[in-house]
C-alpha cells in the first residue's frame, strides 16, 4: 500500500478523534487535511502509521482547540472594555448580522445616533488589530461565562428576549428583538459535568422548526 492509502484506512478514526476533542466537523476536517500534510511530510514508516496517525491528529486538534480559546479570550477582553450600549450594538452586528436600521429599532434610538455609534466600533477581523475576529465558537468554562456576562445582560436592556430551544440537537437558545423578529444567529450548548463548557453560533435558520 501506499502512504496515501495508509492515512485513507485510518481517516474514519482519525476524524472520531478530532471531531470528538473539536466538537465540530469542519473543524475536526481540517484537523483531518492538516494531520494528512504533516504525515505526507515526515519520514514516519507506513507500519507505524496505526500509532501515529491518531496520536497526531490528537495533537493537531489540541492546537486548534489552544488558538480557539487565545482567539476567544482576546475577543472578550475587547468587549468588556465597551460601555452596555456599544456592547449591544456590537453583538448585534458582529455576532447576529444585524444591519443598521435593525440594530437602530433594537436598542431604541435613531438610526443616525446608532450610526455615529457603530462607527466608533472597530469590526471584528477588520485587520486593524483592535477587534480579533468573532468566534463561532467559544469553548472553556472560564470564556463562557465570561461571554455571557458581557452580552446577555445589555441584549435583555434593549429589549432582547431569550429563549431555551433545541439547537443542533443539543441544549441551546434563540434571541428575538423587541418587535418578536428572531435574531440571526442561535447558540447550541455544551455541557459536561453539569457546566456549560462550551457555546457555538449557528444560523437560526438552521434550528427554527427543531
Amino acid at each position: 500500500m501506499t502512504r496515501a492509502d495508509d492515512f485513507e484506512e485510518q481517516r474514519p478514526v482519525l476524524f472520531a478523534i478530532a471531531h470528538r476533542i473539536l466538537g465540530s466537523e469542519s473543524q475536526a476536517r481540517d484537523a483531518v487535511r492538516e494531520t494528512r500534510s504533516r504525515w505526507e511530510a515526515s519520514g514516519v514508516p507506513p507500519a507505524s502509521a496505526g500509532a501515529y496517525l491518531p496520536a497526531e491528529v490528537a495533537r493537531v486538534s489540541a492546537e486548534a482547540l489552544r488558538s480557539a480559546e487565545s482567539s476567544s479570550a482576546a475577543t472578550l477582553l475587547t468587549l468588556e472594555r465597551l460601555s452596555p450600549l456599544e456592547r449591544a450594538v456590537c453583538v448585534l452586528r458582529e455576532v447576529f448580522a444585524c444591519s443598521l436600521p435593525d440594530i437602530a429599532s433594537a436598542v431604541g434610538c435613531s438610526e443616525a445616533a446608532c450610526r455615529r455609534l457603530a462607527a466608533t466600533l472597530p469590526a471584528a477581523g477588520d485587520g486593524s488589530g483592535r477587534v480579533p475576529a468573532w468566534p463561532r465558537r467559544v469553548a472553556g468554562a472560564e470564556n463562557v461565562a465570561r461571554l455571557l456576562a458581557a452580552t446577555i445582560p445589555p441584549l435583555v436592556q434593549i429589549g432582547i428576549t431569550v429563549e431555551q430551544h433545541r439547537v443542533r440537537g443539543r441544549p441551546g437558545a434563540i434571541f428575538r428583538d423587541r418587535n418578536g423578529k428572531i435574531l440571526d444567529s442561535a447558540m447550541a450548548l455544551d455541557i459536561v459535568d453539569g457546566r456549560i463548557h462550551t457555546i457555538r453560533l449557528v444560523p437560526s435558520p438552521d434550528v427554527i422548526g427543531q
